[in-house]
């Protein structure tokens, strides 16, 4: 299988430019790239959990607007496109408690001026607890 990205970004990097974001104050750790996908990890903890000790849906939804927006940057080129977010969806499959959550980001789509990526949020034991969608419209970089 050959790669998606005009530029293959590294975990490094992603967590780098996260860094002093929503991203870093909830603990989001990008852990891989590969072919296709860029996953990353956040922790189950008082950051991330609403009052009934749950994973908090807002969490789970800034881990898949992280990965699936680093994802579309990483498609395109740059230094002529951007890629916005336009429409963020998901569903909440089941909940979590403890521990660290991954998420997964994969193309569904990827077109020349949109794209629709799926994120999917697992727990420690596989389980899929939240499936995302995010839909990023790439536009002209306006320079000046």
């Amino acid at each position: 299988m050959s790669s998606i990205w005009h530029q293959r970004p590294t975990p490094e990097f992603l967590n780098r430019i996260h860094g002093d974001t929503a991203c870093s104050a909830l603990g989001i750790e990008i852990v891989e790239v590969g072919d296709d996908f860029i996953r990353g990890t956040m922790p189950v903890d008082a950051r991330t959990r609403q009052p009934y000790g749950l994973l908090h849906g807002g969490a789970s939804l800034l881990l898949a607007e992280t990965l699936g927006s680093a994802a579309a940057m990483a498609v395109i080129d740059t230094d002529r496109f951007l890629a916005v977010g336009t429409a963020l969806s998901a569903n909440h499959l089941r909940g979590a408690t403890e521990g660290s959550v991954t998420g997964t980001a994969r193309p569904a789509h990827l077109g020349r001026s949109g794209h629709l990526w799926e994120i999917d949020i697992i727990d420690e034991a596989g389980r899929k607890l939240c499936l995302a969608r995010l839909t990023t419209s790439v536009i002209p970089r306006q320079n000046g």
